[in-house]
This record gives C-alpha cells, sequence and structure tokens, in this order.
C-alpha cells in the first residue's frame, strides 16, 4: 500500500468526520461510548441514497440497514428470524406466503408501518430490477396483495420453499408513494439518517423502534475503498470498526492490545470468472485446463495469509446444500496442458485477466494466478482496475476477472447469476435443464431433500461452470477495544449493526 494512498484516505476520513459533524452538531472525532465510527467498504464517486437500486457500496448497504427496517434476518446460526415481520406461513402449494407485521413498528415521522407500505416496497424493488440484479426476481409482485394493515401476501412465481430466507436483510421498507430519495425518508430502522455529504453518513438512534433499544447513540457511517486505510484509521485511533481489512493488516493488529480482530468464517471468495459464451471459454476443455492449473494452496496461503482455506470450485461451500466429498481438485499441469492441445491451443493461449483492490487480495490472487497459468501455456495479462467502477464496469460484463462472493446461500446466487434468465448471469451459464431442477429443488419441503437437491447443482457447476473457487476466506474487521457484539455471520448480516456497544 503506497503511502501517499493511506494519507488521503486519512484526510478524506477527517474531511468527512468534520462534514458529518457540522451536520448534526457534537464532537464526532471523539472515542466516546455512545459513538461508534464504523468505516466500511464504498466510494463517494458511486454512492447511492436509494435503498431499492444498485448497492455497489457496502458502505450505502450498511446506513439502508439501519435506517429502513427489513422482512426478516439472519440469527447467530444462520437461520431467518423476524424483524418487522413477526411471523409467516405458506399455503400448501408453497406460492402464497402471508407475512404479519409487527403492530407497533412505525416510521421515523409517527406513521404506522401497514402492509400497504410493505408491498409498495417490495414492487419497487421489482420495479427497479434492471438496478439491482434482480432481487425479487423470484416473486409475482403484481399478484402479490394486501390481506389487512398487518398482513401482506408475497406471491412467488413458483414454488419456492425458502421464501423468509430469500427475503432476509435486503427488503428495505418504505413508506407507500415514497421515490424521491434525494432527501431523507422516513425509515422504520432503529435509526435516523441526520447528515450525509456521500463520503459520511451520520446517523442517531431513534426512539420508538419496536426492537431492543440500541445501546449506541450515534452512528457515523463512512466509506473508504481502499482496505489498508480502512485498517490505518481504527490503528491510528480515527474510527472504531474497520469493515473487511486485509489479512496483512489482521497480522499486523493481533499483537496489539487496543484492538480486536473479529473474524466471519468462510465469507469471502475470489473466483476467477469465465464466461462460457465466449471464446476460449466456450470450450470446456479450456475451462477445465485452467481450474487445473491452479495451485490452491499457494493462492489460499498468498492471499488469505493464514485466514483462509482451500476450495474445490464449489460456489457456496459453507452453505448447507454443499455436496459432500467431492473428489478433490488437485494441480495437474500435465493434463491441462493435454486439453489445451486437445482444444487447439498447443502453441499457448494469450488471456486478459481483469482484477482490482475493492476487496483486500484481489489484486495479489489475480497476480499470483497469471504466475500458475503461465505454467500450463497460459499468457494471462492482469489489468488492474479502479476498484471504485470496478463492479459497474467490469463485473459481469468482461470475459474473464476476479469475481466476488460474501456468503450468501446457494440458491440465491443461483436465482441471480445461473439461471438461463437470471438478470447478471456473469458467466452466461444458460441450461435449460439445470432451470428445471433448480425450481424443482426450491420445490421441495423438505429441508434435507431440498438441500440434497441443490447439493446436485452445486456439483453441476463445480465440474462444468466457468468458476474457479480456490479458496475460502475470513471476513476480516478490525475494531478498538471495547467495541462488542459485531457480527460474525456470513452474508448480508454483518450489516446489521444495531445491538453493537462499547464499553470502557
Amino acid at each position: 500500500m503506497k503511502r501517499r494512498t493511506i494519507l488521503t484516505a486519512l484526510a478524506l476520513i477527517g474531511g468527512a468526520s468534520a462534514t458529518g459533524c457540522g451536520s448534526s452538531g457534537g464532537d464526532a472525532t471523539a472515542a466516546t461510548t455512545d459513538t461508534l465510527r464504523y468505516v466500511s467498504i464504498g466510494s463517494p464517486a458511486t454512492a447511492s441514497d436509494d435503498p431499492h437500486g444498485g448497492l455497489g457500496n457496502e458502505s450505502d448497504a450498511l446506513r439502508f440497514a439501519l435506517v429502513y427496517d427489513v422482512l426478516t434476518g439472519q440469527g447467530p446460526d444462520g437461520r431467518t428470524v423476524p424483524r418487522l415481520a413477526e411471523s409467516w406461513q405458506p399455503d400448501d402449494t408453497l406460492t402464497r406466503w402471508r407475512f404479519t407485521l409487527r403492530k407497533n413498528a412505525t416510521f421515523s415521522d409517527g406513521r404506522p408501518v401497514r402492509a400497504a407500505d410493505v408491498l409498495y416496497s417490495l414492487r419497487r424493488i421489482e420495479r427497479k430490477a434492471a438496478e439491482n440484479y434482480g432481487r425479487l426476481s423470484s416473486f409475482d409482485m403484481a399478484a402479490s396483495r394486501v390481506i389487512d394493515d398487518h398482513t401482506v401476501e408475497i406471491v412467488s412465481r413458483t414454488p419456492f420453499a425458502e421464501v423468509p430466507r430469500a427475503l432476509e436483510s435486503m427488503t428495505f421498507i418504505v413508506p407507500d408513494g415514497s421515490d424521491d430519495f434525494t432527501a431523507a425518508v422516513p425509515g422504520s430502522g432503529p435509526f435516523r439518517l441526520v447528515g450525509n455529504d456521500g463520503q459520511t453518513a451520520v446517523l442517531e438512534r431513534r426512539d420508538g423502534w419496536w426492537g431492543p433499544a440500541p445501546s449506541l447513540r450515534r452512528v457515523e457511517v463512512r466509506a473508504v475503498a481502499d482496505p489498508q486505510a480502512r485498517a490505518q484509521a481504527v490503528l491510528s485511533g480515527q474510527v472504531d470498526v474497520a469493515a473487511s481489512i486485509a489479512p496483512a493488516a489482521a497480522k499486523q493488529a493481533e499483537g496489539r492490545d487496543d484492538v480486536s480482530l473479529v473474524r466471519r468464517p468462510a465469507v469471502t471468495m475470489y473466483p476467477f470468472v469465465m464466461r462460457l459464451d465466449r471464446k476460449p471459454f466456450d470450450d470446456p476443455r479450456v475451462r477445465e485446463a485452467i481450474k487445473l492449473a491452479a495451485d490452491r494452496p499457494a493462492l489460499v496461503e498468498s492471499v488469505y495469509l493464514g485466514y483462509g482455506q482451500t476450495a474445490d470450485d464449489v460456489l457456496a461451500p459453507a452453505d448447507p446444500s454443499a455436496p459432500n466429498g467431492p473428489a478433490r481438485r488437485a494441480r495437474d499441469l500435465a493434463k491441462a496442458k493435454q486439453l489445451l492441445a486437445e482444444a487447439g491451443h498447443a502453441g499457448g493461449l494469450a488471456l486478459t485477466l481483469h482484477t482490482t483492490t475493492s476487496y483486500p487480495g484481489m489484486d495479489t490472487a489475480a497476480t499470483l494466478f497469471a504466475g500458475q497459468l503461465a505454467e500450463a501455456g497460459i499468457t494471462a495479462n492482469v489489468r488492474l482496475e479502479p476498484p471504485d467502477t470496478y463492479f459497474t464496469t467490469v463485473w459481469a460484463q468482461k470475459d474473464f476477472y476476479t469475481g466476488y462472493f460474501g456468503g450468501i446461500p446457494f440458491f440465491d446466487v443461483a436465482r441471480v447469476a445461473l439461471l438461463s434468465g437470471s438478470p447478471t448471469n456473469e458467466t452466461a451459464w444458460r441450461r435449460p435443464e439445470f432451470d428445471t431442477a433448480l425450481n424443482a429443488a426450491l420445490a421441495e419441503p423438505d429441508e434435507t431433500a431440498r438441500n440434497a437437491a441443490l447439493g446436485v447443482l452445486q456439483q453441476q457447476i463445480r465440474d462444468e461452470g466457468g468458476y474457479v473457487v480456490w479458496g475460502t476466506g475470513e471476513g476480516l474487521d478490525l475494531t478498538r477495544r471495547g467495541v462488542e457484539g459485531l457480527p460474525t455471520g456470513a452474508g448480508f448480516g454483518r450489516l446489521f449493526i444495531d445491538q453493537v456497544r462499547i464499553s470502557g
């Protein structure tokens, strides 16, 4: 990490803090027990105020999770728990689910949260599918309806046993009719927004939230793209929490008693993504050769520095549907060269591998993998792309690039990226029989049988798909001493920090 970059980022943090402070009053830079200063992944250039649009900035999603409540959440054991919806019940077809809302839930302007607000919000999310990667593409919101003020019926397009889990975390509810988010819109979450300049959002605890009152009075969320700068902000005492720091920074912090490392197991993956509809990746022999060229233990050791483990191209290895006991894919350069020769590339193959620094280690992984590919006769030119535009100009668009998965369930990955009609089918995996099998699996009411059927599909993607999933890394958050209660689960559960507290 360049010193100049660190200093620039820290200067931005300081300036943003002053702006946030000015918008709401008080000393935002002092370390207190009722103010949490949280630096997250994000860039002002791609900041958004619309909770139903794209979520390119994790800092935006974190802010939305504090302001706008969601229907269901993720419990500490990974299972779905009530949030704004206190209960739910499907019909016999598993296509119509009735969600009962809490009667004591209100928006920050005092209005009660009604089923009409929920239906409006979900329909708006569906309407903005082009921006949010089809977040609700499995649902028929036109057929969904309000039953009464506190009951909404949500209709899925096909029988869907995982509806409560599919609605976890990203179903931000706003008042019926809200469509202009250039000014603060009332939310039903535990905090309300009192200042935001794109770099720093300032939120204050909201009295009257239905849930357990947060011990924090104030939260400041700051967007910083560079992971080393985020870690340095905690180490220098400027903030209380830094999300997703680099393993190198975690090693540096482990010996200090003024900070703590929060480890979220098996939540980070940087798969190398290949498009099946473009040469040379349309040839399965080329894809298999590239998978066989990977030295997975070396990648894990170099990128995760002991905070990860090797993977075997299974897209969601921590999911209950992960297949049991697939044969480990060992590195086999001779077989890789043979496959390339059979595919007409005996004289070598030249590729461009795009990567970035958005998440710590993405660039390291690409550079090391390029060296490994060279041993198989593949020249991979690594192109480092700007982190603030990577997920809008490279991700799901280029032929060969470093991707990112953050521990979401396999069925969610499949719905968004593997169905023939998925809005973000980044590998162009289009197989009608896969679509049929996925829908059949999701219609299975028995959890064990459902996970077994999904496991078969995971295995198929592992064997024939366009992903090189070489390892899983831990999510690494750094806190100053005294910060407690930071979520440790996978996926979007890390965004719900309303019960974090600071002692001492």
